[in-house]
Parts: structure tokens; C-alpha cells; sequence
């Protein structure tokens, strides 16, 4: 970095210097834990010499707090994807059932939402449309914070809820199903072929939330990329320029995504490929009724404390996702 030449290019400068800093923090929170357990083992010494009892409780603190950061720190070690550090484009399609699959598409929404704060990354809705008595039809969100891709890239497929249906007034058991996509955002510095020729862009009136002017102007912009048949939308902002610029930002992702998916050997790195939302195909299912039990199909992982997952308690199920992945690569 100290070369002049270094900044010619700024977007590698930028790119390089990144990554510099991630690695910096990286060795030293590993020279942090090496110095805490050495620390733990002096005490440990004292007081087995001293026979002081007394310090029983703050060396068992002491212990879980580092069995918890080892844990972290190996489950980063899981996130080497090229894309992993990347933001994650977060994507939510009800299945069919209409309003039951509408609802059980905003319960997950808030569910990623929880996990999503609770971790420190920043939220940006990029397209929500409402469903047509209650719950969301679909809804696009930009999950922003390093290795929010590569946290994120477990949940992309099929979600499968079984309930009694709070809009059946016979209490029946339903059960719905929802798709989560899941893209990382690709910055400029990554070549992707677009040509603008090929896009038809249409604009019109927002709709859900935003206040009387998001309604009264033709704010929001539809994407087509002709030749793939590629759609993308965004209504998020509170004018047609900045919903262009989130439009062009994830329709560069989607044909990131397909071009990946094409290539059979790189479909690992973007979490798997799509499912179609039916019966059969669900990574995970929820069951409300007539027992309490979130389980993943792909992994086996599972709880039956169920409200702790629908309030964004999702790590045990994402870190059972990262280690299979880690163990086929290894095997």
C-alpha cells in the first residue's frame, strides 16, 4: 500500500485495503482469545495452589465465554466463499394458498428481520408488495454487514409451515409454503455483461407503505432484461433515480446469479439452486401443530422451541448448514 502506484486503480485499492483490514481485525481477536486463555490458565493455577474456591464462579464464566468465541471463530472459518463477505439480497415469495401463504411469507420476513438486527447488519427494503387481504405476496431486502452472504446463503429454498389456520373458521390445519432467495450483492469491481439496450425499465406507482407520496408519483421502476427474461422491481425509495439505481443494483445480481447457475461446479458458492415452491421440497418445515418442531432437512438440525427461531434465533440451523457444506468439500 505504501507503493504509489497502489492507488492508480482505486477500485482494486479499495478492494485490497478491505480485505487487508478484515484479515488485521481477524489476527488480532485470535491474539485476544490466545492472550484471555492464558490468562484463564494462571488463574486456574492460583487458585488450584491457593485452594480458593471463591474464584470457582468467574473461572467457569471465563470458560464458556471462550468455548463461545472458539465457537464463533471456527464457524467464520467456514465462511471462505469468494462471495461470503458480501451483502446478501434477500428475496420472499408466498406459495400457493393465497392469504396463508401471504401470512407465513410476512412471518419469516420478521423472523430474518430479528436475526438480521440482533447481528448488527443494516436493513434496506428494496420492493414489498402486499398481499391481498393480509400478509406479503413478495418483498426484496438488502441485508448489509460483512458475511452477510455467507451467513445467509443456508436459507435459500422452500419453508414449509403447518399451523392451525388463525383464517379458517372451522380451526383446521393448514400448511403453506414460502420461498426465500438468497443473492449476493455484486459491487462494480465484478464484470458482468449488461447492456442497457436490453433492458426494458417501466415505471409506476408505488404501492404499501411510504406516506401519500409514494402514491402520487410513478416513483417505482420494473426492470426487464429481455434476452433472460430477468424481472426486477424497486419502490423503496422516495424517488424514481434511487429506485432505478436499487433496481440496476439487483438485476446485476440476478444475472450474476444465473450465470453462476449455469456453471454446475460454482453453484455451491451462491447456497444451491432454486426449488420450485410445491410439496416435497422444503430445506426446513415448522410445525405448529399438533406438536411444536423446526427441522431442517438438509442438515438434520432441529428445535422444538419454536418461538425462539420465529424470533430470529437462527444460528444453530445456519452454522448445521456451513458444516455439512464444509464436511461434502472435505469428504
Amino acid at each position: 500500500m505504501s507503493d504509489p502506484e497502489f492507488w492508480n486503480d482505486p477500485d482494486s485499492a479499495k478492494e485490497i485495503s478491505q480485505e487487508a483490514t478484515q484479515l488485521k481485525d481477524a489476527v488480532e481477536g485470535y491474539k485476544a482469545l490466545v492472550s484471555e486463555i492464558e490468562d484463564l490458565k494462571l488463574m486456574l493455577e492460583m487458585a488450584i495452589d491457593e485452594q480458593d474456591v471463591s474464584m470457582e464462579s468467574e473461572l467457569k464464566t471465563s470458560v464458556e465465554h471462550i468455548t463461545e468465541e472458539v465457537e464463533r471463530r471456527e464457524v467464520l472459518l467456514l465462511l471462505s466463499g469468494e462471495y461470503d463477505t458480501n451483502n446478501a439480497i434477500l428475496t420472499f415469495h408466498a406459495g400457493a394458498g393465497g392469504i396463508e401463504a401471504q401470512d407465513w411469507v410476512s412471518m419469516l420476513i420478521r423472523m430474518y428481520l430479528r436475526w438480521a438486527e440482533q447481528h448488527g447488519f443494516a436493513i434496506t427494503m428494496m420492493d414489498e408488495q402486499p398481499g391481498d387481504e393480509a400478509g406479503i405476496k413478495s418483498a426484496t431486502f438488502l441485508i448489509k454487514g460483512e458475511n452477510a452472504f455467507g451467513y445467509l446463503k443456508s436459507e435459500k429454498g422452500v419453508h414449509r409451515l403447518v399451523r392451525i389456520s388463525p383464517f379458517d373458521a372451522n380451526a383446521r390445519r393448514h400448511t403453506s409454503f414460502a420461498a426465500v432467495d438468497v443473492m449476493p450483492e455484486i459491487d462494480d469491481t465484478v464484470d458482468i455483461h449488461l447492456d442497457m439496450k436490453d433492458v426494458r425499465v417501466d415505471t409506476y406507482r408505488a404501492s404499501g407503505a411510504g406516506g401519500q407520496h409514494i402514491n402520487k408519483t410513478d416513483s417505482a421502476i420494473r426492470m426487464t432484461h429481455i434476452p433472460t427474461g430477468v424481472v426486477v422491481q424497486c419502490q423503496s425509495e422516495r424517488s424514481q433515480i434511487q429506485n432505478r439505481e436499487q433496481a440496476l443494483k439487483l438485476l446485476r445480481a440476478k444475472l450474476f446469479e444465473l450465470e453462476l447457475e449455469k456453471q454446475a461446479e460454482l453453484k455451491e458458492k451462491i447456497g444451491g439452486t432454486y426449488q420450485a415452491i410445491e410439496w416435497g421440497s422444503q430445506i426446513r418445515s415448522y410445525v405448529f401443530h399438533p406438536y411444536n418442531l423446526v427441522k431442517d432437512h438438509r442438515t438434520g438440525v432441529e428445535t422444538g422451541n419454536i418461538q425462539s427461531v420465529m424470533d430470529g434465533n437462527l444460528d444453530a440451523f445456519m452454522e448445521g448448514y456451513l458444516k455439512k457444506e464444509a464436511n461434502l468439500k472435505t469428504g
